[in-house]
């Protein structure tokens, strides 16, 4: 019988949640959800499917991950750390590498909040159900808003029919009128074997360059070099857009990937944290805080910066933690 094997993806730095989150402490390891981490949650999420972990993410993440797991002292675990972020589709690689063809992995990215239960249960049973027949499989959440901060995936039942990027409002709007539109949630099942076989079909410079860099690595370590030569592709790009072979789990649990802080702002105001009349939050700093003339909006308050973001601009911070990566980087550390 196959082995499962979780995933856990954590390279991203979460320039959207600037100032909370920064290079020395991305915002998978806050500890501000309910007094645990997103990394956290996500492998206690699913260790009741898995026979064991391999985290992938970059050598600065790599004291925060084992700090972390030497909490969680029961869950064996390899932490494997690259040089260079070369986006997911790589990481997966690496993952595989060190697994058998046969055992099933199952992606998480560890930056999702997730409503654990049944429909969790349910979804991931599925998800490896079908990759046991050698199907990728990828997780879609039913849309609920015209969200544009979320790729898409088009579908007929467990069918693929297409992959869309993040829209414009207009053809959010078209998505979720049609109603067979599902936002990709980054959530993956597939053997490890088939992985590979089909990243070496759809991009056999990238598997190439991965094989290399693999085996100049140390206990894990990546080095810069080699890893500097791997194409830089998501999973979505590299290979499961152009599979044959996918299916799709319709996901019914709640789901949100903290991408933005509308997404911090409405897991924290369902958790108890105070907001005043106009929907404003404060974040950070205890000290008294006013909003005049300012609806739903968000102060951030770290020791070195404030951030003052409505909700529905949330993704444009972004372009902030652009401009500082330009004119100040000290505060991104």
């Amino acid at each position: 019988m196959s082995r499962i094997l979780h995933i856990l993806l954590t390279g991203g730095v979460g320039s959207r949640l600037w100032p909370l989150s920064r290079q020395s402490k991305p915002k998978q390891y806050l500890e501000i959800f309910s007094g645990c981490s997103l990394f956290e949650l996500a492998v206690k999420r699913n260790q009741n499917f898995s026979h064991g972990l391999i985290v992938v993410g970059n050598q600065g993440n790599k004291q925060l991950t084992e700090d972390i797991l030497s909490k969680l002292r029961s869950i064996p675990f390899i932490n494997i750390s690259e040089a260079i972020s070369k986006n997911t589709a790589p990481a997966i690689a690496f993952a595989a590498f060190c697994c058998d063809p046969e055992d099933i992995l199952l992606v998480t990215p560890a930056d999702h909040i997730i409503e654990e239960g049944e429909a969790y249960d349910n979804a991931v049973e599925k998800a490896i159900s079908l990759a046991e027949k050698n199907f990728l499989v990828t997780f879609g959440i039913e849309p609920n808003k015209p969200e544009t901060g979320y790729g898409y995936i088009e579908h007929q039942e467990e069918d693929v029919i297409s992959f869309q990027e993040k829209p414009n409002k207009e053809n959010a709007e078209r998505f979720l009128r049609k109603g067979n539109f599902l936002w990709n949630s980054g959530m993956f099942c597939f053997k490890a074997g088939i992985y590979l076989e089909e990243l070496h079909k759809h991009h056999p410079e990238m598997m190439e360059k991965a094989l290399i860099a693999w085996g100049k690595s140390k206990n894990g370590e990546l080095e810069l070099f080699t890893s500097m030569k791997i194409p830089s592709l998501s999973v979505d790009y590299a290979v499961m857009e152009k599979s044959e072979r996918i299916k799709v789990v319709k996901a019914d649990f709640k789901w949100s990937d903290m991408g933005s802080f509308e997404s911090v702002y409405n897991y924290l105001k369902n958790s108890g944290h105070s907001i005043d009349v106009n929907q404003n939050m404060q974040i950070g700093d205890t000290k008294p805080t006013f909003f005049v003339g300012l609806n739903n909006c968000i102060l951030i308050s770290t020791h070195d910066a404030n951030l003052v973001v409505s909700k529905e601009a949330s993704q444009e911070v972004k372009t902030v933690y652009q401009f500082l990566e330009k004119n100040h980087p000290e505060l991104l550390r």
